[in-house]
Order: C-alpha cells, then sequence, then structure tokens
C-alpha cells in the first residue's frame, strides 16, 4: 500500500507525464522512495534504509544534487510523521543545493514557520501555515485529505506544543486505518502520557492495552 504520492511524484519528479516518457531512473527512483516510505512506517527500518539507498543511487545517476536533497527531505518528512525529530543530516548536507521551494518545506518540517513563503509548501499544508491560532492550525491538520501529510502535519504541531487531543485522536485513527505501526506506536504513547498524567487509569489502561496488541505476540487463531 503506498502512503502518499505528494512527497515523491510531486516533489521528485514533477512533469513526468509529459511525452515521452519518463527514463527508468525516475520511475525507480519514485518506486523506491515509496517503498521506503510503505517500509518505514510499518517498521520495518532494515528495508526502508536498504530502498532509500538504492532511490540515492538511482537519482545519483543524473548528477542532480537538488533532486537528491529533494529526496532525503521526503525521507525526513516521513519519519516527522512517527514523531522522530532528529537532525536531517542528509539534506542538511545538501540544503546549499536545495530548490526554493526545497529549502521552504524544510523549513517547515523544523517547525521554523515565521516569514516562511506559504505558496513554496504543497497545497495542503496552505491552511496549517496560515493559521491565525492554535484553534485554526488543530482544525487544518484533520482537513488534510493525504494520510502522510495529514500525520506530518499532526506531528509538526506536536513538536510546538500546539496539538490539542482532538489531533493526537486524528492521528491514531489516521496511522490505525493505514496499519501504520511505527507512527500508531509513537503516538498512542502520547496519548498514554497525557491519561497517566491525568490520572485517567481507564483510558491508560485501554491505551496500555492497544500498545501490547501491537508489540506483542500474534493473538492464537480462534479454535
Amino acid at each position: 500500500m503506498k502512503p502518499t504520492v505528494a512527497l515523491t511524484l510531486v516533489l521528485l519528479l514533477a512533469a513526468c507525464s509529459s511525452a515521452p516518457p519518463p527514463p527508468d531512473w525516475k520511475m525507480n527512483a519514485v518506486s523506491l522512495i515509496e517503498h521506503f516510505q510503505a517500509s518505514w512506517l510499518e517498521g520495518d527500518g532494515k528495508t526502508a534504509d536498504m530502498a532509500l539507498d538504492k532511490a540515492r543511487g538511482e537519482i545519483a545517476k543524473t548528477g542532480r544534487l537538488d533532486l537528491l536533497a529533494r529526496a532525503e527531505l521526503a525521507a525526513c518528512a516521513t519519519r516527522a510523521a512517527g514523531l522522530d525529530f532528529s537532525p536531517c543530516v542528509g539534506y542538511g548536507r545538501l540544503a546549499g543545493e536545495a530548490a526554493a521551494n526545497d529549502a521552504a518545506y524544510a523549513r517547515f518540517i523544523a517547525g521554523e514557520w515565521r516569514g516562511i513563503d506559504t505558496k513554496a509548501l504543497p497545497a495542503h499544508y496552505a491552511s496549517l501555515a496560515t493559521a491565525k491560532d492554535d484553534a485554526a492550525a488543530n482544525r487544518a491538520v484533520g482537513e488534510i485529505k493525504e494520510p502522510l501529510p495529514r500525520l506530518i502535519a499532526a506531528a509538526l504541531l506536536f513538536k510546538t506544543q500546539r496539538a490539542e487531543p482532538a489531533t493526537l485522536a486524528v492521528a491514531v485513527a489516521t496511522a490505525s486505518e493505514r496499519g501504520w505501526r511505527r507512527p500508531l506506536l509513537a503516538w498512542l504513547n502520547v496519548q498514554l502520557k497525557r491519561a497517566q498524567a491525568a490520572a485517567d487509569m481507564s483510558a491508560a489502561a485501554h491505551l496500555q492495552r492497544r500498545i501490547d496488541l501491537i508489540t506483542g505476540p500474534s493473538l492464537p487463531a480462534s479454535q
């Protein structure tokens, strides 16, 4: 199941639909980045890393540093969906080669929204980036139609301590519906900590059971 084309076909290979057909490296790079996304979201880090390395190799055939920066940025955005906010080292090495819209997107992912050119961002983030207050920003997250961008947007609000309980619920529901194990566990653990902090033992117990189901052994088949 492909997580989205928003960070690959649109950002990496714009205008591929025009004649003549796109060269093999382009289609290979798209497929591999989507494979990275799916594997990482499902919790298979080894397979994800292998796919991303192969995608880098396909892009390297072109000598296009800007496209490699774009691919690294797509990878970092995917990780952010699972609340992994570690530095985007790969993109950082290539930031000086990035196109203007990619530089804006990198700032957006980093949470540096002040003065950002919102028109340079992917269209599904427009309402979020221009929200006048936290309530509007949280509503904007729920209105994003693509599941991966929706998770990324929720994560960015969480990173800046602006995510409301409803946004956490949207993130959990999104990851659960797609079967994205890694972000689902991350978001459930956020909800668990909040339930424990509020001394809501019933909610905490329910959340822990969900976490145990995901992390534990498979349930035995019914007799």
